[in-house]
């Protein structure tokens, strides 16, 4: 069970008396995932250093953990293992220590090197307080949607659905317990509970695609069945011949993909250390034949640079 989620939801259902307590705990029993242990780990290891980083830099903790757990792979990142790097935090003009090449937006690219997570924590905080970033300081602590589209809007990562990912984390982890805020009214609770015992994926949407982005432990044939969909469409709809465990955190189409790339994005991307050409088309909402037609001579491996038009 998740330990965290399970936590939140019986606070909350402590305050609505007895009766409900006890069936909608009885129901959270059965409802909740089980997902592997490492993203909860991560959150148990990092919630403290996130949370002193809020408090001393004014970053909502949720925000600092989703991006953790989401650039560093809960932790299992090369960078996060071999330079402790949890934010991707690439070298910049500024950078005088240690560094690591990996392939990202372009292949080789110069990320920083950390002598340990703690100090990776707190030049992610010192980065957000560049000029680039000032915008976000004018919002609420608990306003994580905000931040999160803001750090998509100041141009903090490439990736078009940078932002719904993050939200997808802290909403799956409730990580917005961390900022702090203030508690839930009696009436708003009930929809909190009805979304942490029930609903497991949000449907989202992006270029007119609707979408859900995968969590950790998800199957085609679950999310088929969660959202009373064809799992033979689904896999359709995602490039896939037959069912197997997603990518955590990877869009999964509700409908056909674009017959080609959106006309926002750059002509070229690299398939980045991790990735492939699938992991490509799925961040872009594109087709993986057009992808592949585009790019018959190119291999399907991280590094290479490969044309989306």
């Amino acid at each position: 069970m998740n330990r965290i989620k399970y936590s939140i939801a019986s606070r909350g259902l402590r305050r609505l008396g007895g009766g409900v307590c006890a069936l909608l705990l009885l129901m959270s029993c059965h409802i909740l995932p089980a997902y592997g242990n490492v993203y909860e780990d991560y959150i148990s290891q990092y919630s403290g250093m996130a949370v002193a980083q809020m408090q001393e830099y004014g970053i909502p903790a949720s925000i600092t953990l989703a991006q953790g757990l989401l650039e560093s792979a809960a932790g299992r990142s090369t960078l996060a293992r071999e330079g402790n790097n949890h934010f991707g935090i690439k070298c910049h003009k500024e950078w005088s220590g240690q560094t690591m090449l990996r392939n990202d937006d372009a292949p080789d690219e110069c990320f920083r090197v950390y002598d340990s997570a703690d100090e990776s924590f707190r030049d992610h905080s010192l980065f957000l307080r560049r000029k680039r970033y000032a915008e976000l300081f004018d919002l609420d602590l608990t306003d994580y949607v905000g931040w999160a589209r803001g750090l998509k809007r100041c141009g903090y990562a490439t990736d078009p659905n940078y932002a719904d990912r993050l939200i997808s984390i802290i909403e799956l982890y409730s990580l917005q317990d961390f900022d702090g805020g203030h508690m839930r009214e009696l009436e708003e609770m009930a929809d909190f509970i009805h979304r942490s015992l029930v609903e497991r994926h949000v449907v989202r949407r992006s270029r007119g695609l609707h979408y859900v982005i995968a969590q950790p432990g998800d199957t085609y044939a679950k999310i088929a069945k969660e959202l009373k969909i064809s799992k033979k469409k689904l896999l359709l709809y995602n490039d896939r011949e037959r069912d197997g465990e997603i990518k955590a955190w990877e869009e999964v189409y509700l409908q056909p993909k674009l017959a080609e790339a959106p006309a926002e994005v750059e002509a070229r991307a690299t398939i980045g250390d991790g990735e492939s050409m699938h992991s490509l088309a799925q961040r872009f909402g594109m087709r993986l034949a057009t992808l592949r037609s585009l790019n018959p001579d190119v291999a399907d491996e991280p590094g290479a640079v490969v044309r989306l038009r």
